[in-house]
């Protein structure tokens, strides 16, 4: 019978909370960039020039139909091959995760734009408004409501898919248990207190994200 033993856990808290940082830090840089790379991706799928939407339909079906473990390699790996220039680890990662992401918030945003009645871009052309007026004064805020809990849940999933750097040797959470199970020769532990630690922190986020879907359907 396995004997379970998490009190030596305690000496590698500091190792532990460095991790966390390292996790919480990604996330919040990803789910940035990645919203600023979905909106932009969004707008141009909603575009009227054809090489745009094209482009932009591109970008999203390709990292949205890949494995993002494949993009996370590939970026760091191959990129540099290709483009002759060194990349880091941490670049890699951000720059990976924050494309794959982008590509999701892409359809959460464009789904959430054409939600909104045709009726709303017709009454802004009446009050001569322009497009892009009409888009940031009256589409944009009425869709923004209904976009906020589906990318709740995609950020939900990109803080998961942080786990994922480890494989490129970036110090987070996960890497940092791997360290600490080598150090101390007791995976078990370690990687169950990770999995606490990933519940605890997600499983809030979850109900707070449940609560909006449920306001948003009453209100609706």
């Amino acid at each position: 019978m396995y004997q379970w033993d998490f009190a030596f856990l305690w000496s590698y808290r500091w190792l532990f909370l460095k991790g966390l940082g390292v996790t919480v830090a990604f996330t919040v840089g990803i789910v940035l960039l990645g919203l600023v790379i979905g909106q932009l991706a969004a707008l141009a799928k909603l575009s009227k020039w054809a090489p745009l939407r094209i482009l932009s339909h591109t970008y999203i079906e390709l990292f949205r139909c890949t494995p993002v473990l494949v993009q996370l390699v590939w970026f760091y790996y191959a990129l540099p091959v290709l483009s002759g220039i060194e990349i880091s680890a941490v670049s890699a990662a951000m720059l990976a995760l924050s494309l794959y992401g982008g590509s999701f918030y892409a359809e959460i945003i464009r789904g959430g734009i054409v939600s909104i009645d045709p009726g709303q871009t017709e009454a802004g052309a009446a009050l001569g408004m322009t497009p892009f007026q009409t888009m940031r004064r009256i589409i944009l805020p009425q869709a923004f409501k209904r976009m906020v809990p589906p990318l709740m849940n995609q950020s939900i999933i990109q803080f998961k898919n942080t786990s994922l750097v480890s494989v490129l040797a970036v110090p987070d959470l996960l890497y940092q248990g791997q360290v600490a199970a080598h150090d101390s020769y007791r995976p078990l532990e370690v990687y169950t207190a990770i999995a606490v630690a990933y519940f605890v922190i997600l499983y809030p986020l979850t109900i707070l994200v449940r609560k909006g879907e449920e306001a948003l359907a009453r209100n609706d």
